[in-house]
């Protein structure tokens, strides 16, 4: 059931971000007065070859465009008269160019057809990041909050000298806010945490290839949690020895407890044992014995008492600071891919396909995960479909750019071969992420 809601999701998320990007196309191409034969959200062939299994679930002719739904659940696309993509190959115009066709308008409006989808899409992603902080808000560790405790170090985090307890001070000698901006400046590069450890000031390098190790998942960093239990589970093991709601667990097998990432650990040791629980409530100390079960859980809900703080935004507030976040996204791919080049981090760490991205929405349905995620979608779909690749639109845009420069209009055979070559170059990615998800899903 979790992977169909993950799955339902991820096919959600996809259906808004690519219909509204090929709206962009669409609106466009109509301002300028040029034909759209067919909008379609999934294709309805088998992509990539526009002949074999054509078929809607649903179409409806209106005016001179057909509105469908494909068959085939990967993207969608818009059919504009006299273009060359992945529908239609230099063969199908070798008519002389109609008014109302693509490949008769002045180099400019091609351009801002070509840029259409993008900037829907960055404008969508505006849109869902103002929307998120103004109804939702953000939730966060403030620096000083955190400072109380300290951070926890995951081993990730030891390997590069932090401790349990350390108290971030800077980061490259400059103040920050929250955890959240903490924990964002490992994606730089050159970063250096300037902590304070007991009474000893100390610098810690990130090394710059740790971002690797980070993309696969491995915990780095958290705030210390103090806890109490919230909730305990019905017919587990917890609930079954005694433990309740409002106790604080002080230690097991006699082991001092003092924050809620010490438990897991030394549970995991005892799977299908009985463990001493030491616990307190309302001042008094007492021991329980409950059995940890085969996936090493005994069936409770921590209550955190370190003070998280909410922000909340009016409108004005929330476009200023929800677009900035959005716009932060494009740089941050830039980095992102600058730092596969310098081999930082591998390909495969860095790309997701369908399964990563689904598990990403998680296996319970969360409308405020489920937009803070799509919206970070529409930002990173705009920036790949402006990436200079022949059969995105960067690379059409690529062409465009160079037309207007030289004066000279690149032949249809040429745009046709070059549609094929990114084509087989996506094709060639696809198949490399699909590969990827399920090595990572197997193991």
């Amino acid at each position: 059931m979790e992977g169909l809601i993950m799955a339902a999701q991820l096919l959600l998320a996809l259906t808004i971000l690519v219909g509204l990007h090929e709206f962009g196309h669409f609106i466009f191409a109509r301002i300028f007065g040029i034909r759209v034969n067919k909008f379609y959200i999934f294709f309805d062939f088998l992509f990539p070859l526009p002949n074999v299994l054509n078929f809607a679930l649903w179409k409806k002719k209106k005016g001179d465009t057909e509105y469908g739904l494909g068959w085939f659940p990967l993207g969608g696309y818009v059919d504009i008269a006299g273009m060359i993509d992945e529908t239609k190959d230099a063969s199908q115009l070798a008519t002389e160019p109609e008014p109302w066709e693509f490949r008769s308008k002045p180099a400019w409006q091609r351009l801002m057809v070509m840029l259409g989808g993008i900037i829907v899409n960055i404008i969508l992603g505006v849109l869902i990041y103002s929307g998120v902080k103004y109804y939702w808000g953000d939730e966060d560790f403030t620096k000083q909050e955190v400072n109380k405790k300290g951070i926890f170090a995951y081993p990730l985090a030891e390997s590069i000298g932090l401790k349990t307890g350390d108290k971030v001070i800077s980061i490259n000698g400059k103040d920050y806010k929250t955890f959240s901006d903490l924990r964002a400046s490992i994606t730089g590069e050159n970063v250096t945490f300037e902590i304070k450890r007991d009474s000893q000031n100390l610098e810690i390098a990130v090394p710059n290839e740790l971002i690797n190790k980070i993309a696969q998942k491995a915990p780095f960093i958290e705030p210390i949690l103090p806890f109490s239990i919230l909730k305990v589970a019905k017919g587990m093991p917890a609930e079954e020895a005694g433990l309740r709601e409002g106790d604080k667990i002080v230690s097991i097998n006699g082991k001092p407890i003092t924050f809620y990432q010490e438990i897991q650990p030394l549970i995991r040791k005892e799977a299908n044992k009985k463990i001493e629980l030491g616990i307190e409530r309302n001042g008094t100390t007492m021991k329980i014995f409950p059995k940890v079960t085969s996936d090493s859980t005994i069936g409770f809900n921590p209550k955190i008492l370190l003070n998280s703080t909410k922000m909340e935004y009016s409108l004005p507030e929330a476009i200023k600071v929800g677009s900035s976040e959005a716009l932060a996204v494009i740089p941050q791919q830039i980095n992102g891919f600058s730092r596969i080049f310098k081999g930082h981090i591998s390909a495969s760490n860095a790309l997701s396909g369908p399964v990563g991205l689904s598990q990403m929405f998680g296996g319970y349905w969360d409308w405020e995960r489920f937009w803070r995620l799509t919206g970070l979608l529409s930002m990173a779909l705009a920036f790949m479909n402006a990436l200079p690749i022949p059969a995105l639109d960067g690379g059409h845009v690529l062409v465009l750019l160079y037309e207007m420069i030289s004066g000279r209009k690149p032949s249809e055979k040429f745009m046709e071969r070059t549609q094929q070559i990114g084509t087989f170059i996506l094709l060639g990615l696809m198949a490399y992420v699909l590969f990827n998800d399920t090595i990572k899903l197997l193991f």
